[in-house]
């Protein structure tokens, strides 16, 4: 029988340098009118040009231990969600491992660009689930301005950086921790959003970097029409599987891609302002550390309670998608 599963805390870590939609005007050819009202974004944040994104996950990870008292020694493993590690290899994951003592802990990287503190979210709730492992480390962790063409208006507006961490552990028998976890994948629609070169397919040259082929590249367009369509999906599984309705759910805390997306999916489902968990004015698309990063700010601000049912929902790059429900002890 699988061992049931708990969330025994949330941390998260935002750079201090807050980069507004005036500072992008002297940039780039925009407006702060511009980006508000196809985004919803007023500002985001950039890691300082000493911190990569180990330094970021090492924050975050850092604070949810803090606050719940778990210590290094009490990992048993650690998954990392990025798709902007340090360097190509070793894995974030190694790089926080040490960095924080977990000397007896595994450690893996996981890449579902913005789906993947989900997909993180979900192998932790397996490996506790099996009886192999009874506390693992989920960070998500992205120093995305890194990769952006600061030349291109449609993707340079969009993306911050940030981290966010949870500690999934086994729960007493009869607890109500995690009640689903649901992830999918198409990846016939991949090229939707990808970084070009720098892979064994486009290695890196001098003609790679002259054709601005090292930054996030997004079809924009074609994104938006299947963000809502993935995510109710997603949504509506993950309710099944833990034998909920809606109705029941206490905070929806989604990927922060779009304001214009979050009301599109409210008004499809049906989830009122005060369910929805809404972050992307402050801190802009922060990638797999979207939804940790929404749900810490639920935490602090006092809206993420104990007993409260926590639906969670993403899509990102791949394209991939996921969804989760668990309830806040």
């Amino acid at each position: 029988m699988a061992v049931p599963v708990r969330v025994r805390g949330i941390g998260a870590y935002a750079p201090k340098r807050v980069l507004t939609n005036h500072d992008l005007e002297q940039m780039v050819d925009t407006s702060d009118e511009w980006i508000q009202s196809r985004t919803g974004i007023k500002e985001r944040r950039m890691a300082a040009p000493e911190e990569a994104t180990s330094d970021l996950a090492y924050a975050a990870a850092r604070q949810v231990m803090e606050r719940t008292g778990v210590t290094a020694m009490d990992l048993d493993f650690i998954v990392v969600a990025t798709v902007t590690g340090d360097m190509q290899f070793p894995s974030v994951a190694c790089l926080l491992q040490d960095r924080l003592g977990a000397k007896q802990a595994g450690a893996v990287d996981v890449a579902a660009g913005c789906t993947g503190f989900l997909y993180a979210f979900h192998l932790a709730r397996t490996l506790v689930a099996s009886g192999v492992h009874k506390r693992v480390l989920v960070v998500a962790a992205e120093v995305l301005t890194r990769m952006l063409d600061w030349t291109d208006r449609t993707t340079c507006v969009l993306l911050g950086d940030g981290a966010g961490a949870v500690i999934l552990e086994a729960a007493a028998e009869g607890e109500e921790g995690v009640l689903s976890s649901h992830l999918g994948s198409d990846g016939s629609l991949w090229d939707l959003l990808y970084f070009p070169a720098g892979g064994s397919r486009t290695p890196t040259t001098p003609e790679t970097v002259d054709q601005r082929l090292h930054f996030f590249k997004m079809n924009g367009q074609a994104t938006f029409k299947q963000a809502c369509g993935v995510m109710e999906r997603a949504c509506q599984q993950a309710l099944e599987d833990a034998g909920l309705s809606l109705a029941e759910i206490d905070l929806v805390v989604p990927h922060q891609a779009n304001l214009r997306i979050l009301n599109q999916l409210s008004e499809r489902m049906g989830i009122s302002a005060e369910k929805m968990v809404v972050t992307i004015d402050r801190y802009g698309n922060t990638s797999a550390a979207s939804v940790p990063m929404a749900l810490n700010d639920a935490y602090e601000q006092g809206r993420l309670k104990p007993g409260q049912l926590v639906l969670m929902v993403s899509f990102g790059a791949g394209l991939t998608w996921g969804a989760a429900v668990f309830r806040w002890s």
